[in-house]
């Protein structure tokens, strides 16, 4: 189990092209879809649960992330193509086998998103901090919104440094903190 920890803040495709210019070096660049799942009754977003198989390029990772309280969230992942496959695993690796339960009935897709990331990794001292900027599309049905949006996420080290990156970032650009995840606003595009 990893507890993630990251800051995220809205932005433009244009700003996402200014902090890559302003901050150069190795950057990745991947295409990403991501499906969110529920059962049909919806037991995983009573409990704050999110499932979800993404595909990172040629990799595809099945994750489950629960509430963490104030240390970020529980996040349990499986490399994995079927997320039915994916689940007695993340299981294990989260001691309760809940997530079982709570699916037997099945699952069906909810919502998700298509998106290009370009990250780059910066280490101070101990700390090593993922720069994701992300511009893509979220889907619900037939529905499509895009977006645009800076992770600023702790890899290794102190959320302090992090956060003095984030603070940093967000003054230097006139970003605004975006609270929802892509899985809220995704699920909340099938009401609009």
């Amino acid at each position: 189990m990893a507890v993630e920890y990251e800051l995220k803040y809205r932005a433009t495709p244009e700003i996402l092209e200014k902090i890559q210019a302003d901050f150069p070096g190795d950057y990745t660049v991947t295409e990403m879809t991501t499906t969110y799942y529920d059962t049909p009754g919806g037991d995983l977003a009573k409990l704050f649960w999110t499932l979800r198989h993404r595909r990172e390029g040629e990799k595809h990772m099945c994750t489950l992330k629960t509430p963490g309280g104030l240390d970020g969230r529980s996040e349990y992942e499986w490399a994995c193509e079927d997320i039915h496959e994916a689940i007695p695993h993340m299981c294990r690796l989260s001691g309760s086998n809940a997530l079982a339960q709570l699916v037997e009935r099945g699952l069906v897709e909810t919502c998700g998103a298509r998106f290009t990331r370009t990250a780059r990794r910066f280490t101070a001292g101990s700390t090593v901090t993922e720069l994701a900027l992300d511009a893509g599309v979220l889907v619900n049905g037939e529905k499509e919104e895009p977006f645009a949006e800076l992770e600023v996420e702790l890899k290794r080290g102190y959320r302090e440094e992090t956060d003095i990156i984030g603070y940093l970032l967000a003054a230097s650009y006139e970003l605004t903190p975006e609270n929802k995840s892509k899985f809220q606003r995704s699920r909340e595009l099938g009401a609009k």
